[in-house]
């Protein structure tokens, strides 16, 4: 977001720089992501917030309703499953982002648990940053067992989504408030960002990607321009 907008900004991890992770505790930002000026900072996706904070002038874009943006999400978790069967099961384990520690076996089970982690966090009206950090379990041990559970994922999302009033309401998450439908659109680009680093992981293995995401399935979603 910082990036489109032509903001310099440097980038800090908080798991390498532990000292980081205290000045967020001392100016009262539980967890990242965060943006941070001085002593005055933004929790959570908030671009509203950010750009106040940054003097950026920002219109809030349109949201897709949420019956697109449920139409996507399938769409795009399909999309997950095709890359995943496409995964030599030696790769299982490789990394999927340079640099990062995420493995494919890890980064695949995310992308289907985040999704489900919507239905969950409107049912209970919370969603702790813990349900998003599940390791894969040690049963989905190859690329088709990780593309059957994404099958269960994309049923059970199905069948809540077709309900009255699925993404109504306030959720209390990690990086602060949200409505379902702000959730629910989070929860998309989330997931698309995540198929886009499998589809370029793919394409680094030299293996091209079956009906991959199309400008179409991404249009209208604030995603980052960066896959890293």
């Amino acid at each position: 977001m910082l990036a489109s907008w032509g903001v310099a900004f440097d980038a800090i991890d908080v798991e390498a720089e532990p000292a980081a992770r205290g000045d967020l505790e001392r100016l009262g930002i539980p967890a990242v992501p965060a943006v941070v000026v001085g002593d005055r900072a933004v929790h959570g996706w908030n671009p509203t917030a950010v750009a106040a904070l940054l003097g950026v002038p920002y219109a809030e874009p349109t949201r897709l309703a949420p019956a697109e943006l449920a139409r996507r999400l399938d769409r795009i978790l399909a999309a997950a499953q095709r890359a995943l069967r496409q995964v030599p099961p030696a790769q299982l384990d490789a990394r999927v982002v340079p640099g990062r520690e995420r493995s494919v076996r890890q980064l695949a089970y995310h992308v289907f648990r985040l999704s489900l982690a919507l239905r969950d966090a409107m049912a209970e009206g919370r969603q702790p940053r813990a349900w998003l950090e599940e390791a894969a379990p040690r049963e989905l041990a190859d690329p088709s067992a990780i593309a059957r559970y994404g099958e269960t994922v994309r049923g059970r999302l199905a069948e809540w989504l077709s309900g009255p009033n699925a993404s109504e309401g306030v959720v209390e998450t990690y990086y602060g408030p949200q409505t379902g439908h702000e959730l629910l659109e989070r929860t998309v680009w989330h997931a698309a960002q995540h198929v886009r680093q499998l589809h370029a992981f793919l394409e680094g293995i030299g293996v091209t990607p079956a009906d991959p995401l199309t400008a179409a399935d991404l249009a209208g979603l604030p995603l980052p321009q960066d896959l890293a």
